[in-house]
């Protein structure tokens, strides 16, 4: 079993604010902008690892930089606004994590200030880079590639329930949703398995969706890589545990707050590595010589007391592979 040490943090931009425009007034300290599709609370831990980053590069918050953010909460359509909004202070690095969604929008705001990305998908498909080695332009960051594992997914979640019928949750406002769902497709046919795709962009759409999936008996889901989906984590997990749905996530952060299980690479880690990208781009370093970061692991994790609940044995050979077991 591993231990993790969890850093609460909420941030306000109402709050934040005030400090970068009063850095940008008296230039005493650079802007570093943080554009986020998803929400502070939520993503608390991974802002913490992303301050980290910064720290390890020699930058902290309030002492030789400023920080500015802005959250669009599972909103897409607002990243544009938001964009435009970090760009207007001139920052030193735009932060742009979250996905793809808010790397797009960052990349539509401004073609000169240096944008370092968070995203689960593969950046040179989103358009975002010219290539992992060679990023060139002024964007370079970390994809872990969680998007691209739901085959993946799929085969970890029909071992534990090997019989019925699998779901797919998507949001079909994610410019990646697409390929994700043909991973997925190409997964089941292998398999032998029947697929039904289910979609949902809001939170509106969350409570109809898993009574589908109730009503339809479907045996697991699989809950594909999307920000909007991590900031709406509880909303997601409540519904699953209420119909007993067994289902499987992206990040470790589901199955540590009670989801059943997940299988990617570490979210916080991939915000701590961005936060050393940007420390290097404030210290004179370019992103089109920065290549675009890969994960080197990816982690299964499974909380066993959800399984209990759910009536569900876990296989000792799935067991033995997963690298957490929660209990």
């Amino acid at each position: 079993m591993r231990r993790r040490e969890f850093v609460q943090w909420a941030g306000s931009s109402a709050v934040l604010w005030p400090l970068a425009a009063r850095a940008q007034q008296s230039g005493s300290l650079p802007i570093v902008g943080f554009l986020s599709s998803r929400s502070p609370q939520e993503a608390a831990v991974h802002t913490a690892a992303f301050r980290k980053g910064l720290i390890e590069t020699g930058y902290a918050e309030g002492q030789n930089i400023a920080i500015l953010f802005r959250w669009a909460e599972g909103h897409y359509e607002r990243l544009p606004t938001l964009a435009q909004e970090i760009v207007s202070l001139r920052p030193s690095v735009v932060m742009a994590v979250g996905g793809t969604p808010s790397a797009l929008a960052a990349k539509g705001a401004t073609s000169s200030i240096p944008i370092v990305f968070v995203i689960g998908d593969d950046p040179v498909k989103g358009g975002l880079v010219a290539s992992f080695n060679r990023p060139g332009g002024n964007l370079t960051g970390v994809s872990f590639l969680t998007g691209e594992l739901g085959a993946k997914r799929l085969g970890l979640i029909c071992e534990l329930v090997p019989n019925g019928y699998v779901a797919l949750l998507l949001n079909p406002n994610d410019p990646a949703a697409h390929l994700q769902k043909l991973d997925v497709m190409a997964g089941v046919q292998a398999l032998g398995r029947q697929l039904l795709v289910l979609n949902a962009s809001t939170m509106a759409d969350l409570e109809p969706t898993f009574a589908t999936l109730a009503r339809e008996r479907m045996a697991a889901l699989i809950v594909e890589n999307d920000p909007f989906f991590d900031s709406q984590r509880d909303q997601l997990m409540a519904p699953a545990a209420r119909h007993a749905i067994p289902a499987i996530y992206h990040i470790r952060e589901f199955p540590a707050s009670g989801g059943l299980m997940s299988y990617g690479a570490s979210l916080a880690e991939a915000y701590r590595q961005a936060g050393a990208y940007a420390g290097r781009i404030l210290k004179g370093e370019k992103p089109a010589d920065l290549p675009v970061m890969q994960p080197t692991k990816f982690e299964l994790v499974i909380n066993l007391t959800t399984a209990k609940a759910l009536g569900l044995v876990v296989p000792p050979s799935l067991l033995a592979r997963a690298d957490e077991v929660i209990e």
